[in-house]
């Protein structure tokens, strides 16, 4: 009998990432903005660095260099080369099987989250987690990258403010935006609403850290395996709400 057989209909009715509404790419980008900003919290609290925020990771690295602190200038830039990992091996898979990229990304970093958890309780040394999480961030930033015609940062609030500043100073000179895109005022109301998404999941990460300890990255690992299996339903049943 073999191995499961996809007819035409069926394959027909699978939708790549581009497929999907609008409304649909902007939910899935709030959720994964707030997921960044949730473990970019976690991951300051508890390994001293940002699993996302390499700016912030490259100047402490540069002031601890400055003051010739060589160890904590090296774990202050350690989570620089996996979360380019990270972005590599992401946009890698986005480019490969980009019908079925979104799903899997979801489905991997939600392991990395949850594996670190456990690492967690088995008391693993601080470099590993930051390698993990480091990682997991660089794949989700590739797992959203557009909305409505207009490039989105997950876990880089300065590139989306940027945007966002931009689009006003546009909106205020009433320059046309390219044709099939969302308006200015959509694109406007998207990026500030990422920001406060990131904003809002670093608040809630602190809250929870307080709380949970240890388990504190289960709830986003969870919710990104939920994901998961919702995004890969959505390949076969397009009418699918996530």
């Amino acid at each position: 009998m073999g191995g499961i057989r996809v007819s035409r209909k069926q394959a027909k009715n699978m939708k790549s990432d581009h497929d999907i509404s609008r409304p649909v790419q902007a939910w899935r980008a709030l959720v994964r903005a707030s997921i960044c900003g949730y473990v970019d919290a976690y991951s300051l609290l508890n390994l001293g660095v940002y699993a996302s925020f390499m700016t912030g990771n490259t100047t402490s690295g540069g002031v601890d260099a400055g003051e010739i602190r060589i160890a904590a200038a090296a774990h202050s830039l350690l989570p620089i080369p996996f979360f380019m990992l990270g972005i590599l091996l992401g946009t890698v898979l986005v480019q490969t099987h980009e019908a079925r990229a979104l799903h899997r990304l979801s489905a991997l970093v939600g392991a990395l989250l949850a594996l670190d958890v456990l690492a967690s309780f088995w008391a693993g040394p601080g470099w590993f987690s930051i390698m993990i999480l480091s990682s997991s961030m660089g794949l989700l930033n590739t797992s959203v990258t557009e909305v409505g015609g207009q490039s989105v940062s997950l876990g880089f609030m300065t590139g989306d403010l940027n945007s966002l500043a931009r689009s006003i100073a546009t909106g205020i000179q009433r320059k046309p935006v390219a044709e099939g895109s969302w308006g200015l005022p959509a694109r406007v109301a998207l990026l500030a609403a990422l920001w406060f998404a990131f904003l809002a999941g670093a608040i809630t990460g602190t809250i929870l850290d307080h709380r949970l300890a240890a388990r504190t990255l289960a709830f986003p690992a969870l919710i990104l395996l939920v994901f998961a299996v919702l995004e890969r339903a959505r390949l076969q049943r397009p009418d699918t709400v996530i």
